[in-house]
């Protein structure tokens, strides 16, 4: 269930996990961020802007956090839940914000991904961590929106999904609170159709340099 006063770590130093982990910091919760380097100017630069936060290797953040938000490349993600050690994962709520991104230019604007239709990164990283709750999030906007977004259409939509309802019903709580509507696409299978999202969503980005956008389901 989610608490105004929550542990939240960190994996991946790069532009996601350094807006998610301010985010949660303005929410009044303790945050931990991980990076191999911790002399890295932008490391650096984020620490003192968020002096309230902590800096750690991988093993350590995903100790010190209840909730572990994973926001590393995507083809750093199983290396790096390898380097912070599988066991540590158990029992905790881990916040999927990767997505599958191949090392190719895109076509056309079209990205490409090193997974095919029919096994998400996700189903790779819940097999990694097996009792682990992974919960898919964040992957299907930009950095600069994934904080109380302001769009002319109102409040975007989050699509989410992950075997553990509970974990679940926590992180629409925690969207709630970022400023987002969720919609809970069901177990972790719906990350095969989440996932893509982010190719779609890079495409005015990369054609147009056009970023401020996001999805909202309507009924």
């Amino acid at each position: 269930m989610y608490s105004q006063n929550l542990k939240i770590g960190i994996l991946g130093s790069g532009i996601v996990g350094q807006v998610l982990g301010k985010a949660f910091i303005t929410e009044g919760h303790t945050v931990m961020l991980a990076t191999r380097d911790n002399n890295k100017p932008e490391v650096v630069k984020w620490k003192t802007e968020n002096p309230k936060a902590q800096i750690g290797n991988f093993e350590q953040t995903t100790q010190f956090g209840d909730i572990v938000v994973l926001a590393t490349k995507g083809d750093a993600a199983v290396s790096a839940i390898k380097l912070a050690g599988i066991d540590n994962f158990k029992h905790k709520i881990v916040i999927d914000a990767t997505n599958p991104i191949a090392n190719e230019a895109p076509v056309n604007g079209v990205l490409k991904f090193f997974t095919n239709y029919n096994e998400s990164l996700m189903e790779q990283i819940q097999k990694t961590i097996p009792e682990a709750k992974v919960v898919k999030a964040f992957n299907s906007v930009g950095s600069a929106l994934m904080y109380k977004p302001k769009l002319n259409g109102g409040k975007p939509s989050m699509f989410i999904c992950g075997n553990d309802t509970a974990a679940k019903q926590t992180i629409k709580e925690i969207l709630t609170i970022f400023g987002w509507e969720t919609e809970d696409m069901g177990n972790v299978e719906a990350a095969r159709a989440i996932e893509p999202l982010c190719i779609l969503w890079c495409i005015p980005g990369l054609v147009g340099n056009n970023w401020m956008h996001a999805f909202k389901l309507l009924r």
